[in-house]
């Protein structure tokens, strides 16, 4: 009876650590957190789970937010920059502060990107959905839009992977439009239209704003 008790348990662990290995392989954005940018693989997967949730919250690509942060800080939370800029998204504290209120450590990365995200959405919902204003409003300039727009993509290659590894595909996920992926970016041809995750009805864009903002979207801009 013993002998049967331990062989369950020892086929229970097994069966554990082979889900963990499953999950982990379908984990490509920690993965490649890890090898091109050094980080520890409990840093890299509580990056990439704050990405995800942040995401989902303010219907933000993921890529997007993962294109920022690179380019910010190259994933290094305790990265210091102008103007008191702290962490991951490289958040100015003193042009933030009413946002910031209950914040105790700006370093932490799944705050951090909490924070960070909820800026970059604040900026996006104020341009009417033009995220290419947005993304001059979070850096200061065009030249940084044109910058996160070009590093979007590899994210965005990566995120594919994992996506047609999860649905066992051995290609990865054909796109939208036979072009970029709105799942990754509102930058491209058929940009996702903005809708507040977090607002209620009555503050939500109508269908004429959306068609509006998705024109605006794409007219090339005057700087």
């Amino acid at each position: 009876m013993r002998r049967l008790v331990c062989l369950i348990v020892l086929s229970l662990g097994l069966m554990q650590a082979a889900l963990a290995d499953d999950q982990t392989g379908h984990d490509h954005m920690s993965a490649y957190l890890r090898q091109k940018f050094g980080l520890a693989k409990e840093k890299a997967e509580q990056i990439s789970n704050a990405v995800r949730a942040a995401s989902e919250k303010y219907a933000l690509p993921p890529a997007l937010i993962l294109a920022i942060i690179s380019i910010e800080s190259r994933f290094k939370e305790k990265a210091k920059g102008g103007n008191g800029a702290t962490g991951l998204m490289q958040v100015v504290p003193g042009a933030h502060r009413r946002m910031l209120k209950d914040v105790k450590d700006l370093t932490d990365p799944e705050t951090n990107i909490e924070v960070g995200s909820a800026i970059l959405y604040g900026y996006v919902k104020s341009a009417g959905g033009d995220m290419n204003a947005a993304l001059k409003s979070y850096g200061g300039s065009q030249a940084y839009a044109e910058k996160v727009n070009g590093r979007v993509k590899t994210f965005a290659d990566v995120l594919d992977a994992e996506a047609a590894a999860a649905s066992g595909a051995d290609q990865p996920l054909p796109s939208r439009d036979g072009g970029c992926d709105a799942r990754w970016t509102s930058l491209c041809i058929g940009p996702v239209v903005y809708v507040s995750p977090v607002d209620d009805a009555a503050d939500k864009p109508s269908v004429s704003q959306r068609a509006s903002s998705l024109l605006n979207s794409l007219l090339p801009h005057s700087h």
